[in-house]
């Protein structure tokens, strides 16, 4: 079971050293950290699996802002997210994009957990399906023939304090599996709280845990709560 922390733009290197020292991750759960790109270096340096928060689908160019799947690798880092819900939803990109992210870094060695996830309104509406379907299938098409992972984060719990209930994921993400035959992650407001109850669904391979990946304590307890899960 997996369970990766995305950080988003918080702790630049010198939080980054402190949580490192802080934490100690139990055994018997794969745990990856996603700094923000200040911090990778730092993060890398560390013991535990790295990965960053985007990366671009070319290897170099002139691309601001942007960095490039190599760069990454070169770094020590181990692979990337794409697709998560504030990229697309803030910074507009697309499923076409998030695809290309996604190839481009599984091309170049590195590890892929590529998001999807529906709006509260696209829920209410009854376009769920919908709307995974297209985003899944343009990363599975794109990604044949590699090991990657998806995160299911269902937007309308994205920091909102909101998270989807047990059944919720687990159906969702048994339509994921339909698919795409990947290992699938729940991502929304996941707590210590909540956690073992997420986690223990059949469909749900881990967690992409947002806010409460910032605490070593509470990061531990989510790990500890996928050890739980996964002992026979």
């Amino acid at each position: 079971m997996v369970i990766a922390g995305n950080w988003k733009m918080f702790k630049g290197p010198a939080e980054t050293r402190a949580f490192l020292e802080a934490f100690e991750p139990p055994e018997g759960v794969d745990v990856v950290i996603c700094p923000p790109t200040a911090s990778l270096h730092e993060a890398a340096r560390g013991p535990l699996t790295v990965y960053a928060q985007n990366a671009h689908w070319e290897p170099e160019g002139p691309y601001t802002g942007e960095v490039a799947p190599e760069m990454l690798a070169e770094l020590g880092v181990q692979g990337t997210l794409v697709g998560h819900s504030e990229r697309r939803q803030l910074f507009g990109e697309t499923d076409e994009m998030v695809a290309r992210r996604a190839r481009a870094a599984l091309t170049a060695g590195l590890g892929v957990i590529a998001c999807v996830g529906e709006t509260l309104e696209q829920r209410e509406s009854g376009d769920m399906g919908l709307v995974l379907k297209i985003q899944v299938e343009a990363i599975a098409y794109a990604c044949e023939g590699h090991d990657y992972a998806i995160a299911y984060e269902p937007v309308w719990a994205i920091g909102t304090g909101r998270t989807a209930t047990p059944q919720q994921a687990q159906d969702a993400h048994a339509f994921v599996k339909g698919i795409a035959d990947v290992p699938v992650l729940y991502g929304g407001s996941v707590k210590p709280e909540n956690a073992e109850e997420l986690l223990s669904q059949p469909s749900v391979d881990g967690a992409l845990v947002g806010g409460a990946s910032l605490e070593p304590g509470s990061f531990h307890a989510i790990c500890e709560a996928a050890v739980r899960v996964s002992t026979p």
